[in-house]
């Protein structure tokens, strides 16, 4: 039986915003707490995932078989199970956390006014995130460590498909936090699957300072129409490679193997590919060539299936897509201003690369192109916390306030100003 059935709508608001209460007075502690024990905290619970893993197993069976029931894909149902080697991996996640420098108490900013007042810019912990999710289990552990590294407290809600194995999760690392002195309300999951528990959490601005929503497209735009609450988002990944006049057309077909064939159901796939008019006669069959063997399908409009015949007839409709899949669309351009205007008119400002060995059109490129990440060479697919140093992510915003491409432990935070005075007054 859901646990939703046995709570009256007034007991489920009821009890959510007690756990909202509880991450408020969680996060006044946690921001204060040193890196040392903050750590100590991730190590009890990485040690807690492994140990329990048969049990975290056993949970998981439970929404494998659930999901299988519900006819879910191959795919969902890959990114759904757990195994011995997953779990080591959210164990060894957590202690990657670890070694993370903690960005809070950085100091950003320093200034000494005439007065003889010195300002310090301080960064802080943003308090209570909310987070929403779907799918990956693992993900409970990386947003759970993450925000506990930046200081912040969290509240999680996962899907529906994953709930065992989520709850499992929670209870492991909850307890392991808690034995270690882990505030109470620094790390909360919300235990119904209702749709009415995520709708009570998005309205709760007293308590909660941030949401961020990780999943597809349908599951953002629900949480965005109803939260009363700041947002961090990124829609879809519709992500473009322009081939210049000048580009190495060898470097061009590596980087776009890469970035549609290598894994095409995440974000930061390629989903449109802009060829240069002056080279499009010779690198057009290449690239169809490369593509049938990856078994990659073009939809390409009338100028583009001159050169590949075999090519689908594209629609408009379909440069708004992200395919997640193996299909790409194709167009063919007069020149990187048109390459410019097409991404800023169809793309959603995720990561969009140029292939060109002209700094001068690599530069307007770069400059022009309105998304989070820009590329000179080099593939979308790197449009990753981890690729970038940053070592983990709880996100990809195509915002920008106040958080904008990967999102790491800096993007887990906000800042403070210190003022230390001698008795001035004004």
């Amino acid at each position: 039986m859901n646990m939703e059935q046995n709570l009256t709508d007034a007991e489920l608001q009821s009890a959510i915003e007690a756990m909202g209460r509880k991450a408020r007075n969680g996060a006044i502690q946690l921001a204060n707490v040193s890196t040392e024990t903050k750590n100590q905290w991730l190590a009890a619970m990485a040690d807690a995932i492994e140990r329990n893993s048969a049990e975290l197993i056993r949970a998981n069976t439970a929404d494998m078989e659930n999901g299988a029931k519900k006819g879910l894909s191959a795919a969902m149902l890959d990114r759904l199970k757990l195994d011995e080697g997953r779990i080591k991996a959210m164990a060894d996640g957590l202690r990657h956390v670890m070694t993370l420098p903690d960005p809070v108490g950085e100091k950003l900013s320093e200034t000494t006014r005439p007065n003889g007042i010195r300002i310090e810019k301080v960064s802080v912990p943003i308090g209570v995130i909310g987070f929403i999710y779907e799918s990956r289990p693992n993900v409970t552990v990386d947003a759970a460590g993450l925000c506990l590294k930046a200081g912040n407290a969290v509240i999680l809600r996962g899907g529906s498909e994953a709930i065992h194995s989520n709850k499992a999760i929670a209870a492991c690392i909850l307890k392991a936090g808690m034995d270690t002195g882990m505030p109470e309300g620094a790390v909360q999951f919300i235990p119904w699957t209702t749709h009415a528990a995520v709708s009570i959490l998005l309205k709760m601005d007293s308590y909660i300072n941030l949401i961020i929503p990780r999943g597809g497209e349908r599951l953002i735009r629900a949480v965005v129409e109803q939260s009363t609450i700041p947002v961090i988002k990124h829609y879809k990944g519709v992500c473009h490679l322009y081939v210049d006049a000048e580009a190495d057309l060898a470097m061009a077909l590596d980087i776009l193997r890469n970035g549609k064939c290598q894994r095409p159901g995440v974000c930061n796939a390629l989903e449109t590919v802009l060829v240069n008019e002056t080279i499009a006669a010779k690198f057009i069959p290449m690239l169809k060539e490369m593509f049938a063997k990856e078994g990659v399908t073009v939809h390409g409009d009338p100028l583009w299936r001159q050169y590949d015949p075999e090519a689908l007839e594209a629609v408009e409709e379909e440069l708004y897509n992200e395919y997640l899949n193996l299909n790409i669309s194709g167009r063919i351009v007069k020149s990187v201003e048109e390459a410019v205007t097409h991404i800023n008119h169809y793309g959603s400002g995720h990561s969009d690369s140029i292939i060109t060995a002209n700094e001068k059109t690599a530069q307007y490129f770069l400059g022009y192109v309105d998304s989070s990440t820009v590329y000179w060479n080099a593939s979308t697919r790197f449009t990753d916390g981890g690729e970038f140093g940053m070592g983990a992510e709880i996100g990809i915003s195509t915002d920008k306030l106040h958080a904008r491409g990967p999102m790491g432990l800096k993007e887990l935070c906000s800042y403070k100003y210190r003022v230390y005075g001698s008795g001035q007054i004004r």
